[in-house]
């Protein structure tokens, strides 16, 4: 589709009921490490924390205008690597997701300037395993019964991405 626009901009105060939305659907939920059902002044505690915390961008994914996404960068300045989170509108059109995800590691390359992009999925999460490797991440670790989510501990997958490897779209450059 010829003129798309896809792009991130900073969250602000007004996309947090929109966030929290999309954090709490039950198929968002099922994924997250904490999965219980935030509340509104949980998630608002959050989310000023967040805004004076300056290893921390949060960051809202709009397509044509119309927001889709969800992304949260944590930085290491010093090492010039940030561990990423994210998650998709439970509305979003078909390949969202992949345009969120090429989004954010331009966003990561041309104003973070980073040097690594790591992520971690819960290995039942098959979808965000199949979306780091579809993104050019390779998995750096399997972290045995390393999260306790609803009674039981779970393995994670831990990713990585260097940038100066990549060879995707690029977004290198």
């Amino acid at each position: 589709m010829s003129g798309r626009v896809c792009e991130l901009r900073p969250m602000c105060v007004d996309d947090a009921d929109m966030v929290l939305s999309w954090r709490n659907h039950p198929e968002i939920r099922k994924f997250m490490l904490t999965q219980h059902e935030i509340p509104k002044e949980e998630h608002l505690k959050w989310f000023e924390n967040a805004q004076h915390d300056a290893d921390t961008r949060l960051q809202i994914f709009s397509d044509n205008g119309t927001p889709f996404g969800f992304i949260n960068f944590k930085i290491e300045a010093e090492h010039q690597r940030a561990d990423w989170g994210f998650y998709i509108s439970p509305d979003a059109p078909k390949g969202s997701g992949m345009r969120m995800g090429k989004a954010a590691l331009s966003y990561s390359v041309k104003y973070l300037k980073l040097h690594k992009l790591c992520g971690y999925a819960l290995a039942f999460n098959s979808a965000s395993i199949r979306f780091h490797k579809k993104m050019g991440f390779l998995q750096e670790a399997m972290l045995k019964q390393h999260v306790y989510v609803n009674g039981e501990f779970h393995d994670l997958i831990s990713f990585g991405l260097i940038f100066s490897e990549f060879q995707g779209s690029g977004v290198s450059e």
